[in-house]
């Protein structure tokens, strides 16, 4: 295909905000390019949501595809409290208290009204202030009190937040602002809920506990503990997260590509969609272009097989959010058309599992790239097989019809599937009343033209969730 009519297979998760709330500019943005688009629960009141959800939705019946919503939940945030007068500055060498003193701190002290936090560490434990800006060294830890060393000092302002990366601290990953916000999500009707700062496996089991399958979990990966529990937790999970943020601030700079690298290789493996998020385009908030190192940041993630790329404060409060996804959609596009692409889709294809549905959909990649086919269609109920078949990175788009709005929603996250809703259909009993109206079906999306070969996956008989068993070849 030519760059003109080349079809995306990378994935644009957008965040709105006070620069993208109102209903033409989500609009605009899902005509430039976005598939979901989220919702910060760190800000802004339920009615804010309230009101883009419903903006959102109006935008996907104009756009005549699905869009998704991810709500994402604020977790625990750990900050220190205030001091008497003003921002304070820590000298390095000098002891530093913590506590649980509520008085208002100064340049000897401050409260800490994290108790998990004080029970927990130890000494040579190591507290990150202000986005890893200042390091404390744990000297002693006393009944309620922390005596530290300062390692990195400087300006420590009232209610800066707390990093304890070398510690597991006893505390839910869900607190009861994240519970409201959850039960308010699911309310809505929203497709992904994110869980922020998971240590856990039992932290994603809680919150699947609480969604019973109305939405789908999306684990963020921001600690160093989620990290050493990697498998299980993508296991867990119906996606990944890669919030480099707080990432990159519990772990040293270094280790933040290798930990992305290795979260969407695990996610691949496993079959769940990845994401990978914070400041892809930073500059791009108060700038029309980005810096060449971003442009490099957005393709390594694409070269690497993440699912999709998203935009925070780009989007949700900079000055240029429809360019921001525009030239984000531009940098997939290209990265997509490089035969080195290509080669690593290739090259890091996952071993098959031993399943009929593996089987299958390791059939449709070799016989989709021996004819040149332009499009596979995998009818689903689930989604299930549209997710193996992305799994493969095949060198087509992928077309997933289904009868569920919800899962076509839910596959917006997926690298390479274009989902279509159908009406729902009467049980079929052969691939042939299947294939011609899915081929039809490409046709209409401009995923191929007359005459192309395409590839048609269903379970037959139809209608059974994670049954696909059978392939078809047929010409558009």
């Amino acid at each position: 295909m030519t760059s003109s009519s080349h079809h995306r297979r990378t994935r644009i998760v957008a965040t709105l905000g006070p620069a993208s709330s109102s209903p033409e500019m989500i609009l605009s943005l899902a005509e430039a390019g976005v598939n979901v688009f989220r919702l910060n629960f760190s800000h802004g009141a339920h009615e804010d949501h309230g009101e883009r959800h419903a903006a959102i939705r109006a935008a996907e019946t104009k756009v005549g595809r699905p869009l998704a919503i991810l709500a994402d939940l604020q977790g625990p945030k750990l900050r220190v409290g205030v001091f008497e007068n003003g921002p304070v500055v820590l000298e390095e060498g000098k002891p530093f208290r913590l506590d649980l003193d509520k008085t208002p701190g100064n340049g000897n002290r401050v409260c800490l009204p994290h108790p998990e936090i004080i029970s927990a560490a130890k000494p040579g434990s190591h507290l990150l202030l202000d986005d890893g800006k200042l390091k404390l060294r744990v000297v002693k830890v006393l009944e309620g009190a922390l005596e530290t060393e300062v390692v990195i000092g400087g300006k420590l302002s009232e209610r800066k937040g707390v990093n304890v990366p070398d510690v597991t601290l006893p505390i839910p990953a869900l607190t009861e602002k994240d519970r409201k916000d959850f039960d308010f999500a699911l309310s809505l009707g929203v497709d992904f809920i994110a869980l922020s700062f998971v240590q856990r496996p039992e932290d994603v089991e809680e919150a699947r506990e609480i969604a019973k399958g109305r939405a789908a979990i999306v684990t963020k990966l921001e600690k160093p503990q989620a990290m050493e529990d990697l498998e299980r937790i993508v296991r867990l999970s119906d996606a990944i997260m890669v919030a480099r943020g707080d990432l990159g601030v519990e772990l040293p700079p270094e280790e933040v590509p290798v930990a992305q690298k290795r979260a969407i290789a695990e996610a691949r493996r496993q079959c769940r969609p990845v994401i990978v998020a914070t400041q892809m385009l930073e500059s791009m908030i108060e700038s029309p272009t980005p810096t060449r190192a971003e442009v490099s940041d957005v393709s390594n993630a694409v070269y690497d097989g993440a699912d999709a790329v998203m935009l925070s404060a780009e989007s949700a409060a900079g000055r240029y959010p429809i360019e921001a996804v525009s030239i984000m959609a531009r940098i997939a596009s290209r990265v997509e058309q490089d035969v080195e692409w290509r080669l690593r889709m290739d090259r890091a294809r996952p071993k098959p599992e031993g399943t009929v549905q593996d089987a299958i959909v390791q059939a449709a990649w070799q016989v989709s790239t021996a004819l040149s086919a332009k499009t596979i269609g995998v009818r689903t109920q689930g989604g299930g097989g549209a997710l193996r078949m992305a799994r493969e990175r095949p060198h087509c788009p992928i077309l997933a019809v289904t009868p569920h709005q919800e899962v076509a929603r839910r596959l917006c996250v997926v690298w390479g599937v274009f989902p279509q809703v159908v009406e729902k259909e009467h049980i079929a009993q052969s691939i042939e009343e299947l294939a011609e109206p899915t081929a039809a079906m490409a046709r209409s999306m401009q995923l191929c033209r007359a005459g192309d070969h395409v590839i048609v996956l269903a379970g037959l008989p139809y209608g059974v969730a994670g049954s696909t068993n059978t392939l078809r070849i047929i010409t558009a």
